[in-house]
């Protein structure tokens, strides 16, 4: 039987070039093309102009005195400052540090002191959040030379955004050219904080090549060209923003759309049809909520032709939704996490749409993955196992953090996703659930995600979740905690029933829970470990201890 291990193609040259030098030649090549889209600013600007404002920010930050490699903090929502950013920051050899919006004054204070930010740009406030109180909050506990924000707000201790966006002097324009010479396609670009259930966040730190050539690879398998407008309600802060998004539509000459600050459904349904896009990318809560939009069939999408949905599991009931309402007959899956830039596994278009949703893709090109048993050993196709993945998208390690670093990525170069996945004999991955949220269930295996695709058929079923709570008797029982429809109504005799005998008895959940919405964090994904304590804690269960 063939062993869990597969490489891609290595038919195309990786891009060795620097993000801003490869920006620089999208620019020239696509000059007068639409570059970027952000309605709700009044932003509509060519590869051009988006170059000439780059240009002026990087020959900024120079003139601030920021030297290569020096750490430069971004909290925002989307806007197109993010985007003008983003590339200036890679122009001038700094490193882009991202801060998700929601943070508070200590977790902000920790991430920029983790790295050692030496400016911080901001929005004024988000949502909810007063950006300059929190700051405020957290100055005692950091330091930092400049503070840059961002919209028409003036406060005397910082630099307006708008202002750092001036014509360069020859002189800047030169600084930047000799600068350019002195960079490099391995030199850290970006650092993203990861979380995880316990423990403070890691700074995942990525180079020029690692993003560039991820991009790159994602728009091909999407076959984008200059004539796409993609459609991106994902945050920035997070890889799916900045690199599924952004990076793959620069790389070909492609435009950058960005409906809103935050995700709302009549946003990116209006945006779609003004602006005729013709991709969309979005977590599976993201499409979920568009298709349940009351007002969804008002709005024309006929131009859609192709997208992503990652960053969680995707189910195939709502992917065959997507491609039959939504027009997206080329849409594809993606598979990574932020410490691969993010994708190892994306589906083919040249695959029938049965096969696509069906399974998170094949490997990327230029990459190598294998899965493992607990001993570390390769196991059989078909057999679940850790995923490991090596090659050119791997990150530099965790910032500033060897002993956490060498804990995920091993010395062969291989890092340890913690997803339990199965390879079959084509080489089609299928994640089948996270090592953590796996449920033992008197000794047999369980993957929650297996009974998530079933529930999912139930036609009363908007969203599924399945974790494990704690039982005296095996261990650990089966929870399904279930979103109806609007304006349906069940039991959980009902929900049970549907099982029938199609699925082993053990893997019928024991409970059955009906709510109203799921915790979820700021890039639509619901963190299973929280939920299972809510549903422990709302059921007076121990939670079960872990060695």
């Amino acid at each position: 039987m063939l062993p869990s291990q597969v490489r891609g193609s290595t038919d195309e040259s990786l891009i060795n070039l620097t993000l801003g030098d490869f920006f620089d030649e999208i620019a020239d090549l696509y000059a007068e093309r639409r570059a970027l889209v952000v309605p709700f600013q009044g932003i509509d600007w060519s590869y051009a102009q988006l170059h000439e404002r780059v240009t002026a920010l990087a020959a900024s930050f120079c003139r601030l005195g920021l030297q290569p490699g020096a750490r430069v903090g971004i909290w925002s929502q989307n806007c197109y400052e993010w985007v003008i950013t983003q590339f200036a920051t890679a122009k001038a050899g700094l490193v882009l540090v991202n801060i998700n919006p929601a943070y508070r004054a200590d977790e902000l204070a920790y991430s920029l002191t983790k790295v050692g930010c030496a400016a911080l740009i901001m929005s004024a406030r988000f949502k909810r959040s007063d950006y300059r109180t929190i700051l405020q909050e957290a100055l005692p506990k950091i330091e930092l030379r400049h503070v840059i924000l961002i919209g028409p707000e003036r406060d005397p201790a910082m630099i307006p955004f708008d202002d750092l966006l001036t014509a360069p002097r020859a002189a800047d324009l030169e600084r930047l050219r000799e600068l350019g010479g002195t960079l490099h396609a391995n030199d850290p670009i970006n650092i993203q904080f990861t979380s995880g259930t316990t423990g403070s966040p890691k700074g995942a730190t990525l180079s020029h090549r690692n993003l560039l050539n991820n991009g790159y690879f994602v728009g091909e398998a999407m076959r984008l060209s200059a004539d796409d407008r993609v459609c991106i309600p994902v945050p920035l802060y997070h890889c799916f923003g900045m690199v599924i998004g952004n990076l793959a539509c620069i790389t070909h000459g492609a435009a950058m759309v960005f409906p809103s600050e935050g995700f709302d459904t009549v946003a990116v349904l209006q945006t779609i049809e003004d602006y005729r896009c013709t991709a969309l990318h979005g977590v599976p809560t993201m499409f979920i909520a568009l298709l349940e939009n009351p007002e969804f069939e008002r709005y024309n999408l006929t131009s859609l032709r192709t997208g992503v949905m990652a960053g969680a599991p995707c189910p195939i009931e709502v992917m065959k939704r997507v491609v039959e309402r939504m027009h997206m007959t080329e849409v594809t899956i993606a598979y990574g996490m932020t410490e691969t830039a993010p994708i190892s596994f994306q589906s083919s278009l040249s695959d029938p749409v049965e096969r696509r949703v069906a399974s998170v893709g094949v490997i990327q090109p230029h990459l190598e993955v294998k899965i493992v048993d607990e001993q570390g050993q390769v196991v059989p196709r078909g057999t679940a196992g850790e995923l490991l993945t090596r090659g050119y998208s791997v990150m530099l390690g965790y910032w500033n953090d060897p002993e956490r670093t060498r804990e995920s990525l091993d010395s062969d170069g291989w890092m340890h996703t913690g997803d339990l996945a199965t390879l079959d004999e084509n080489g089609y991955c299928n994640i089948v659930g996270r090592l953590k949220d796996m449920v033992i269930r008197g000794g047999e295996n369980i993957f929650p995600r297996e009974i998530e695709e079933f529930l999912y058929r139930h036609p009363k079923v908007q969203d599924v979740q399945v974790v494990g709570v704690p039982d005296a008797r095996f261990g650990e029982e089966l929870c399904a905690c279930i979103i109806l429809r609007p304006g349906t109504t069940a039991t959980p005799t009902e929900i049970k029933q549907f099982f029938g005998t199609q699925i082993a008895h053990f893997k019928v959940p024991r409970y059955v829970r009906f709510m109203d919405e799921f915790p979820m964090t700021v890039t639509g994904k619901i963190p299973k470990y929280l939920l299972r304590r809510q549903i422990a804690a709302d059921m007076g269960l121990t939670e079960r201890k872990t060695a």
